[in-house]
């Protein structure tokens, strides 16, 4: 297949950039499932922006900035917070629902915002924004989407990125699909780790991939956890939005006793990684396996209007956010780090551009401000749009490679054997999850790394005889891929020998305040 723009996933970035590209020639949506699943769409936070007569681009910058612990690029926190606002009201053109009250929208606040700043449709706001991107994408006949395809691989050739390998899920055909340029919207990693709020697809296909093909990776090291994963004995895990804590919940540990004030003066509305801390500390500290989400001080009705996801998924298993206290503990969440980029998706591979939770602009520094990652996806999508675009101008679609699927080299051995059985599969899928949370988690040290980077390279060895991306199935490619992202983000770990935002090591329990990145590449 030949198309002008291949975008790699479906969430807010990867529609926000089919959007832009939409004008500019023919566009082909990779997804690896049916629809348009992403982790955007379960976000059930709000989306941050400047609207309030009391903030200034100024405030949410400060904001941005001192949650990132320093870290952050400042040209990309300004160009996030500038531009948002004009995304935003695009958005809201475009048909996007925000709740309002009164014919004003309501605007909430969270950990970490010193203004009320976020706005929300219910507690699912993520899926509103992709509804309305997807509408706007699909009007355009030049965009067209292609479900049930992974990414094998990126094809690079003489150092430019022309396209990528993919595998028909259903039939088992592996298929090249030939672009001028080549944007990954992929999202995160969250499945490397055993509790996560993230969707079954996350598992790093897009950073792993733009490693192999020699990409420039950053900050891989810094995994933001979110405090609030619905954590009942034997019920699936789910995210429990921030926005209760805006609105009043707070944190009691098992002896139903508030805490948070004692670990932070913003209690509850502290940043991620403090809170997320906190709960740990306090777990340690009382028992139990996990703290307890009290909502009761927020008004029923408000409750049920407003937070219906959070509300309808407790009932679920029993219980009622109007009166009871819900189970929680934090849970891997948002991959701060990924393919390093400039504030226009560039990657370091001519032709490759990335943007979302999969691309690193520098932009959420050490930790991520609650809400920010809806207008990255946004913002940076629409860039990255433009920037692929602007190179497809002066770069003709390439010529003379190989088309038929069996001349393709895939990065792969050649290698017939039969497919791993799938209980040894689920058992190195386990095996990661279980050595990532347990030893690269939310604290870590020198020892606890060491030893989950040896058996990541023991569960790594244990493909081998089979060829890593020989076998052609999802779930060894995803495994694959899992292997490549946790083996990153325990090496960028142990290089960062100090703590700041989402990387805590209690060897080094100090920042040593200097603005570095920590930069992975194949060599």
């Amino acid at each position: 297949m030949k198309t002008d723009f291949l975008v790699i996933g479906s969430g807010i970035a990867g529609l926000r950039a089919a959007i832009e590209l939409g004008s500019y020639g023919n566009v082909l949506i990779v997804t690896k499932d049916r629809y348009f699943e992403s982790s955007s769409s379960y976000a059930q936070g709000g989306i941050a922006v400047v609207m309030g007569e009391d903030d200034t681009i100024a405030h949410h910058m400060e904001d941005t900035l001192r949650a990132g612990g320093g870290i952050c690029r400042k040209k990309a926190v300004s160009v996030l917070i500038r531009e948002g606002p004009s995304f935003v009201e695009q958005l809201i053109r475009w048909g996007a629902r925000f709740d309002k009250s009164g014919g004003e929208f309501l605007i909430g606040l969270e950990g970490a915002h010193s203004r009320r700043r976020i706005l929300h449709f219910k507690d699912s706001t993520g899926e509103e924004i992709v509804r309305v991107l997807r509408e706007k994408a699909l009007e355009n006949p030049k965009i067209s989407k292609l479900p049930k395809h992974f990414v094998i691989d990126l094809m690079i050739r003489k150092d430019r990125c022309v396209g990528a390998v993919l595998l028909n899920e259903e039939s088992g055909e592996v298929c090249p699909v030939i672009a001028k340029a080549t944007v990954l919207a992929t999202g995160g990693a969250g499945q490397v780790y055993w509790r996560t709020s993230n969707p079954p697809g996350a598992t790093g296909d897009g950073i792993a991939a733009a490693y192999r093909s020699g990409g420039v990776l950053t900050d891989m090291e810094f995994i933001q956890f979110h405090p609030t994963i619905f954590a009942l004995p034997g019920a699936p895990a789910f995210l429990i939005t921030e926005a209760l804590r805006g609105e009043g919940a707070v944190l009691r540990n098992i002896r139903k006793k508030r805490f948070m004030p004692n670990y932070h003066p913003l209690g509850e509305l502290a940043p991620r990684d403090e809170v997320s801390r906190a709960i740990v500390s306090e777990i340690k500290r009382t028992g139990g396996d996990y703290v307890l989400l009290d909502a009761t001080p927020i008004r029923p009705a408000i409750l049920k209007d407003r937070f219906p996801t959070a509300y309808t998924a407790c009932r679920r298993y029993g219980l009622d956010i109007t009166r009871d206290l819900v189970p929680v503990s934090p849970g891997a969440h948002f991959m701060i780090g990924g393919v390093e980029t400039d504030t226009w998706g560039r990657a370091s591979v001519r032709g490759l551009f990335a943007a979302g939770e999969a691309a690193s602009t520098g932009v959420h520094g050490a930790n991520r401000l609650a809400s920010n990652s809806l207008l990255e996806g946004l913002v940076f999508g629409a860039r990255a749009g433009v920037a692929a675009a602007d190179f497809a101008e002066s770069h003709r679609m390439p010529s003379g490679i190989k088309r038929r699927a069996a001349d393709i080299k895939v990065r792969t051995q050649n290698n017939t054997s039969a497919s791993l059985q799938t209980d040894r599969l689920n058992h190195i899928r386990d095996a990661i999850k279980n050595t990532m949370w347990n030893h690269v988690g939310i604290i870590r040290s020198a020892t606890s790394l060491e030893k989950a980077l040896r058996e990541i390279e023991l569960l790594a060895s244990a493909m081998n005889p089979y060829g890593p991306y020989s076998q052609l199935t999802r779930s060894e490619l995803e495994i694959v891929n899992m292997l490549t992202t946790a083996r990153l983000i325990v090496l960028s770990a142990l290089k960062r020998r100090e703590s700041v935002g989402a990387h805590y090591r209690e060897d080094f329990p100090l920042w040593g305040g200097k603005r570095r990145h920590i930069r992975v590449q194949v060599s």
